[in-house]
């Protein structure tokens, strides 16, 4: 299928970078990154598209990865001894959901096509002011869809790479809301006694944000705090993510990778020689 049937490229002509309605695009995107780190493009996706990416989803659910590990902190890691116990290290929540895997769509497939389309990752490049974006090196996780079936949720988390989009492939009949806090984090700063009031349930400086299927979401997901609540309906929830960095070959600290994935890759086996944009906690 041809990028032009899995995207709506008439109205979001994102391919076209010297066209009129290309410029007023970016500086919507602009504007609402700018605003919360959060942007959006209702139905991007065409109806031929949005079907044939929950189709290839739907045939690989049974090989989604469920981690045994059922309690996780903001930073998908270990605790901190030296750390207090209501330290954000070491604070644990429930996590339920399952990944489908990037290794799990190949080259054919309508996801594998999308997330290595160019113009796509040149207009994302153009939103936030860089000349560049680079694949997320690591094979196993830059593509992968988030499945939470009713009752899985996915606990409050920052990610490791800075720049994702996520298609909302099918949303949950109730429940399963993104909830995200903007800017919780800076390149400099963990901000830890900012993460830990939202840990202890201040609402103040949480968003949440209507997705429907079809849609687009373009999130700064290093530095913002974010969630999917429980997914309270009696259908799947499914999420495309694919991710983009500043730098090339930046990749996950491995035991977060196997903890989250259940396997990794070559790339991501040697934890002292992974390239970093900053010296935040995964």
């Amino acid at each position: 299928m041809h990028i032009s049937k899995i995207l709506d490229l008439e109205k979001y002509p994102i391919d076209q970078p010297a066209s009129k309605d290309y410029l007023q695009i970016i500086d919507s995107v602009k504007a609402s990154l700018s605003k919360d780190g959060c942007a959006l493009l209702p139905n991007l996706l065409t109806k031929k598209g949005l079907s044939a990416l929950v189709s290839e989803s739907e045939d690989k659910k049974s090989k989604a990865y469920y981690s045994d590990s059922k309690l996780c902190n903001v930073y998908l890691g270990k605790g901190n001894p030296n750390e207090s116990n209501d330290h954000p290290q070491n604070v644990f929540m429930e996590r339920s959901n399952g990944f489908i895997t990037s290794d799990l769509f190949d080259k054919e497939t309508q996801a594998y096509k999308l997330y290595h389309w160019k113009p796509l990752r040149d207009f994302l490049a153009a939103c936030l002011d860089k000349d560049k974006l680079y694949i997320y090196a690591d094979p196993i996780s830059n593509m992968i869809v988030n499945l939470c079936k009713p009752g899985q949720t996915f606990n409050w988390h920052f990610d490791t790479n800075e720049f994702t989009i996520t298609f909302l492939l099918k949303e949950a009949s109730l429940g399963g809301f993104f909830e995200y806090v903007p800017n919780l984090r800076t390149k400099d700063d963990e901000c830890f006694k900012d993460v830990k009031q939202v840990l202890n349930g201040d609402k103040t400086r949480i968003k949440r944000l209507k997705l429907n299927a079809g849609d687009l979401q373009f999130f700064l997901g290093r530095y913002s705090l974010h969630r999917v609540t429980h997914n309270t309906g009696k259908t799947d929830r499914l999420l495309l993510i694919q991710s983009f960095t500043e730098q090339q070959n930046v990749v996950g600290n491995p035991d977060r990778v196997k903890d989250l994935y259940g396997k990794i890759s070559n790339q991501s086996e040697k934890k002292d020689n992974r390239v970093r944009s900053d010296s935040l906690l995964d």
